[in-house]
């Protein structure tokens, strides 16, 4: 099917290629078919476009959580699991939103860490779990030793 987008144009997509999030996403949870979109000669991607199938002016910029130094361990709840539809660990990905946020006359990006997306990347299904607490498992890496 053809999709017209607001970043991208039109873009054929692949109805196997549609992550459904059931229940939307924060602020669009009426917004339920994704597509993801990359530059195809990338290489290795870390950041994606998540565009809506549905919204041609809707689209999130995504990132693995590991490419900034996050690390998320997650419990999911037995009606998350079965939204999700009981993904095996290693069929399951989490992204991070990255927002624009203004901090007094200096525009920076962030990601959201407190709502990440969990994808079924076999069923193509996905969720934003909101997390009331947040206990952060960052890993820096790139230090020098000043010893």
């Amino acid at each position: 099917m053809q999709v017209d987008t607001y970043l991208f144009g039109k873009v054929e997509v692949s109805p196997e290629n549609v992550i459904t999030f059931p229940n939307g996403l924060v602020g669009f949870e009426d917004l339920k078919r994704y597509m993801l979109v990359h530059e195809a000669d990338a290489g290795d991607v870390a950041s994606f476009t998540l565009q809506s199938l549905e919204d041609a002016a809707v689209a999130f910029q995504i990132i693995d959580p590991h490419a900034l130094g996050y690390n998320y361990e997650l419990a999911l709840t037995d009606a998350e699991n079965a939204l999700l539809q009981s993904p095996a660990p290693e069929e399951v990905v989490v992204m991070q939103i990255l927002s624009k946020q203004e901090d007094g006359s200096q525009k920076v990006i962030a990601p959201n860490l407190r709502a990440p997306l969990i994808i079924n990347t076999r069923a193509k299904v996905g969720l934003q779990k909101m997390m009331e607490t947040f206990r952060q498992n960052i890993v820096l890496t790139n230090l020098a030793s000043n010893v």
